[in-house]
């Protein structure tokens, strides 16, 4: 299989703490990788890595066979899209709007959008199922419709790479499953690498081809659903005693003892 990052004894530090403790990782390309662990686990700093938002304190980091540092930024950026799990506010843009704004990597500040910019902001839209709001304002949607369309805009940046933190932390069961949905089907679909932070480890197990298990900065787990899903995997990550059985559709649900 294809490694998208290779990382080597990634360690990072801040005064008086270590958040990440020598990490050894290879993630899949063209694969759904979920991050998953304890609040403060070390996810969402694993991720700001993995899009050059921060710099480890020691070891490497190569994405796409490249070392990640470097990369010129917008080369990165027409390979890689991420999204915060805090997505800044676009209060007054219509969906059309900040989905076309994914397209900047390929336009430049400077130049004007032409006809392939138009065309991957369609496309984008029409991915998520937004075509009929594309006019609305994005502040005026609901959580679900709202997530789908910053999807959008990292889907007309057309990047190979999305990297999204805690894309559902804020949603219904109903639309976290709309959102997984869309993620699992740009990857299965369209060959799209992805690496998701999640909270939730049933959704993981459901959506997710490849797993990362963190517990206090340090790699406890890295392999299948299937692998992770067993009552001593998780407890050695979780710590909690959890009984493991099978959906309808084959998948396994973790469920407290």
């Amino acid at each position: 299989m294809t490694a998208l990052y290779t990382l080597s004894d990634v360690t990072l530090t801040v005064p008086g703490r270590t958040l990440l403790h020598g990490l050894d990782l290879s993630l899949p390309s063209g694969k759904v990788t979920g991050l998953i662990g304890h609040n403060g686990s070390g996810k969402s700093t694993l991720l700001k890595l993995l899009s050059r938002q921060t710099q480890p304190t020691r070891g490497s980091i190569t994405f796409a066979e490249r070392p990640l540092p470097d990369w010129p930024t917008r080369a990165l950026a027409r390979h890689l899209a991420y999204l915060p799990q805090h997505p800044p506010a676009a209060e007054g843009l219509s969906v059309r709007e900040l989905a076309a704004l994914g397209r900047y990597p390929w336009h430049g500040a400077l130049g004007r959008p032409g006809p392939e910019d138009r065309n991957a902001t369609d496309a984008a839209i029409a991915a998520c199922g937004l075509d009929g709001l594309a006019a609305r304002r994005v502040d005026t949607l609901s959580g679900g419709e709202a997530q789908r369309a910053w999807l959008a805009m990292l889907i007309a940046q057309e990047a190979g790479t999305l990297l999204l933190d805690e894309p559902i932390s804020a949603l219904d069961i109903a639309h976290q499953v709309e959102v997984l949905t869309l993620v699992q089907s740009l990857s299965r679909a369209r060959g799209r690498s992805v690496v998701v932070v999640l909270h939730d480890l049933n959704m993981a197990a459901r959506y997710c081809d490849h797993i990362v298990a963190l517990k206090s900065g340090r790699l406890v787990f890295e392999g299948t659903p299937d692998d992770l899903m067993t009552p001593d995997r998780l407890h050695d990550i979780y710590g909690a005693r959890m009984e493991v059985m099978t959906r309808a559709d084959g998948s396994p649900v973790a469920l407290p003892v």
